[in-house]
């Protein structure tokens, strides 16, 4: 199983302080990673939050607002100094946000708010990795998608065109990145038990209507994501490039 390794590498993730992303930084650890959180201030993780890292080994912990793209410029730079060697591998973009309204009432401030965080900062981010990986010849990259990288959705315009954005952006990274070593990828994962579909959840009728939908027969799990992103991330996946993994159930094949 050492193409699934990560053991001596260093991976540097957004989004995980709960649901997909922790369970992705757990599984990472666990497939022998270095791992350096970025959490929103003033978190405050107690000592046995991520207890389930390999050997129980504390993260790396960099603070900054993902939805502040002014203090995203400075996570890489801030996180290589913090990590051994300087040096970081792999990159996960897996922080992201929904705001739901009407689109004839959507506010400007809905727009900026979700574009800035699912959008410009995996960019900016994915901007800095790459002028990192590429004279390096070896890196790689993971945008967390979703569902509306290829669909429309219902009152979420924001969160449709950013993740359709980041799709496009993933391809477009890995045109340029691929021939020099950095594998840029996707994960777009479907219906998921996670805050962030907490109401849908709450709603026994349109529950009832999804679940009848989704060819599995049930809603995903952030633990569903734990062979992907490892999959992603190691040299399992080196001729990989540019591809949105969907995880789903079966969703977009129904």
């Amino acid at each position: 199983m050492d193409l699934f390794s990560l053991i001596g590498k260093t991976v540097l993730i957004t989004g995980a302080s709960r649901g997909i992303g922790r369970a992705c930084a757990i599984a990472l650890a666990q497939a022998g990673a270095n791992i350096c959180l970025v959490l929103r201030p003033p978190s405050n993780p107690s000592q046995d939050a991520f207890a389930e890292l390999k050997d129980g080994e504390d993260p790396y912990i960099i603070y900054a607002d993902i939805s502040d793209t002014t203090s995203v410029k400075s996570v890489f730079p801030r996180a290589l100094k913090a990590v051994p060697g300087e040096q970081i591998d792999i990159l996960v973009n897996c922080a992201g946000i929904q705001r739901r309204a009407p689109s004839v009432e959507f506010s400007e401030s809905f727009w900026d708010d979700v574009l800035n965080t699912n959008l410009k900062s995996p960019f900016i981010l994915a901007q800095a990795a790459g002028r990192h990986m590429v004279p390096r010849k070896s890196g790689k990259i993971i945008n967390f998608c979703s569902l509306l990288t290829f669909q429309g959705g219902l009152t979420v315009p924001a969160y449709a065109a950013s993740k359709g954005g980041l799709g496009q952006l993933t391809k477009a990274l890995s045109n340029e990145w691929s021939s020099q070593g950095v594998h840029v990828n996707g994960i777009a994962p479907g219906y998921i038990e996670t805050d962030m579909n907490e109401a849908l959840l709450n709603n026994p009728t349109r529950l009832q209507q999804l679940n009848d939908r989704i060819p599995a027969q049930r809603w995903g799990t952030p633990r569903d994501f734990a062979g992907p992103v490892v999959f992603l991330a190691s040299q399992a996946s080196n001729y990989v490039c540019g591809e949105v993994l969907v995880v789903d159930g079966g969703w977009m094949g129904r």
